[in-house]
């Protein structure tokens, strides 16, 4: 427990009979310091009359009380363990969170008419166990002890996941580019990190630079100094369920935010579209788990379907070399994007809206994944894409395991074969739609 928080079970040294005496004593001066921060023109007294006790008329006395009287809790609560996403989540969950509207994301904005105007406060340094870390609600007044005040918005995140995977990191951030240009593209101070309530602090290069461009300034962690003790934000927007309750539509507009945004960054204003006639394909490949097991058969299938095709073109291509820009540029010149099943397919957000995704996946993966499977579908349909399908490779060792857990783990890094008749097919049948759209686009 906080030292400064005050126990319940703390016995008082007040009678019982004179219980009732005391109470409205003690209201009245918090009423008027409340009325006073709403009116700061306000004058603000504790003696409104000579028989209230001497030490009530001193203004020190009653902020020192109120300050004791903060009560700090677990960021993150153990009792909703069983089921972190429910009700408020397992993340401040004495805080309800809301839409601004129907299609919007989940906030928790602070201060707020709901909490009395009272600031959040945060006291988190361990990055091992979010149930030892702790919030409270302050009056501006009255902040904890030993608290630094942080001016500014400050945003603060917790995920499930982690702020370095790609499709992680996006999903992270999306409730917060959403804010951002919903509010006169206003951008935070600083950023607040936090996984199953467990402060982090930073993020992956990609996901950083994506969190910049799409909140409008360079990406500050409260870390140092600040972090080591109770830190108070004067506004703090509080994020913890990424994009659930946003509309397919509030998704678009962001993604075509960020897709804007992250090519004039990287200096990309006039690139998209490529030349009429044009079709450009990308293989995106990955090393190690996921990839395919022969690399040279696999291309070899679509680059022999893009040579019956005029004016297209093939890029064999592994993200895990490229800088953001270089990434972004990738995808600005790509029509259609070939890969495995990955984070490297985040980028797909980079391609101009109506552009083509082919995914692969190694054995395993359709029975055993589960609704992860399907994100990069989703992804497509909500950044204005055309996912065209999913092949998924029915050949390999089987699993030695009875248990499911055990066997999804067994397939969840195989690697992935080819079948030269249906990538044939396939891929001449994207590349004709392609041509056919482009075609079409360029004459309206």
């Amino acid at each position: 427990m906080n030292p400064n928080s005050t126990s319940l079970e703390q016995k008082s040294p007040i009678p019982k009979c004179s219980s009732f005496l005391f109470l409205p004593i003690l209201l009245t001066p918090l009423i008027l310091l409340q009325l006073q921060s709403l009116n700061p023109s306000l004058p603000i007294s504790f003696c409104p009359s000579p028989s209230f006790s001497s030490h009530l008329c001193n203004q020190t006395t009653l902020l020192s009380m109120l300050r004791h009287s903060i009560t700090f809790l677990p960021l993150k609560d153990l009792r909703f363990s069983h089921n972190p996403t429910a009700g408020n989540t397992w993340f401040m969950s004495s805080l309800p969170d809301s839409p601004d509207s129907v299609g919007e994301p989940y906030y928790i904005r602070l201060p707020s008419n709901s909490t009395n105007n009272r600031l959040l406060c945060i006291s988190a340094s361990d990055p091992h166990d979010g149930s030892r870390n702790s919030y409270a609600l302050a009056y501006p007044e009255a902040l904890p002890y030993n608290s630094t005040f942080l001016p500014g918005f400050t945003f603060v995140s917790d995920t499930f996941y982690d702020y370095n995977n790609l499709w992680h990191g996006l999903a992270a951030i999306l409730p917060f580019a959403r804010w951002h240009a919903a509010n006169g593209c206003a951008s935070p101070e600083r950023w607040f990190l936090f996984h199953w309530g467990e402060v982090r602090k930073g993020m992956g290069m990609w996901v950083r630079t994506l969190a910049e461009v799409s909140t409008g300034g360079k990406v500050r962690f409260v870390e140092g100094g600040e972090a080591a003790g109770v830190v108070c934000f004067e506004e703090a927007v509080v994020a913890r369920r990424n994009d659930v309750g946003m509309s397919n539509e509030r998704k678009e507009e962001v993604y075509d935010l960020m897709r804007s945004r992250a090519r004039i960054y990287c200096g990309l204003e006039r690139k998209g579209g490529g030349n009429l006639g044009e079709i450009r394909m990308t293989l995106l490949f990955r090393v190690g788990s996921r990839s395919f097991k022969n690399e040279t058969a696999a291309a070899g299938v679509f680059e022999r379907e893009c040579e019956r095709v005029e004016g297209c073109r093939v890029r064999l291509v592994r993200s895990s070399n490229l800088t953001f820009c270089e990434q972004v540029t990738l995808m600005s010149e790509t029509d259609i994007l070939i890969s495995p099943h990955g984070a490297q397919m985040t980028n797909m957000i980079f391609m101009d809206k109506n552009s083509s995704v082919m995914e692969f996946f190694p054995k395993g993966w359709l029975e055993l994944a589960g609704g992860g499977q399907y994100v990069y579908r989703w992804l497509a349909d909500w950044a204005g894409m055309r996912h065209q399908g999913q092949w998924r490779d029915s050949n390999g060792e089987s699993c030695p395991f009875d248990d499911k857990d055990q066997c999804f783990t067994f397939y969840k890094d195989g690697t992935i074969g080819h079948d030269e008749a249906f990538f044939s097919q396939w891929a001449a049948q994207v590349l004709q739609e392609t041509k056919v759209r482009k075609l079409k686009d360029a004459y309206h």
